[in-house]
């Protein structure tokens, strides 16, 4: 199964040169075996403390939303 995550252009520039011809999958998969952490490939510190506080409130409410939307429909 498959997800889609939304990632910076900074980070997308960074995995795909690190790829080369395996799946960005596998690269995640490899450093997090290597006791690397999310974080090493995914742009920690990207964000400012203020501002990831932010983006996460808007994810939550985002969330709440849909799952509002989808009760309404299912009534």
């Amino acid at each position: 199964m498959s997800k889609n995550i939304a990632i910076s252009d900074d980070v997308y520039r960074a995995l795909k040169r690190e790829k080369g011809d395996r799946s960005f999958s596998d690269v995640i998969r490899d450093r997090l075996e290597d006791g690397g952490k999310l974080a090493d490939v995914t742009g920690a510190g990207v964000l400012d403390p203020e501002m990831q506080e932010s983006v996460k409130d808007d994810i939550e409410q985002m969330s709440r939303g849909t799952l509002s939307r989808s009760d309404d429909e299912a009534l």
